[in-house]
């Protein structure tokens, strides 16, 4: 696997993980936590999104669907 699409789902992951972990959170708060730029911290949460792991219940905050995941 590319090193770069590699770094990119790591780093997806552990988005994921970390709204999980602490509910609702904003998307400035995920580009500071993970020392990213907002855009490419929208670009990841769109992923998690389409998946349906993530919704965003009020515009810039997203929090975990329901949906079953089994984390590796």
């Amino acid at each position: 696997m590319n090193p770069s699409t590699n770094r990119m789902l790591n780093r997806i992951k552990a988005i994921y993980i970390y709204i999980l972990e602490n509910g609702t959170v904003t998307t400035r708060e995920l580009a500071e936590e993970f020392g990213s730029t907002p855009r490419t911290i929208q670009r990841d949460l769109n992923v998690l999104e389409y998946n349906e792991l993530i919704s965003s219940p009020k515009r810039g905050k997203w929090t975990t669907t329901t949906k079953k995941v089994k984390l590796t």
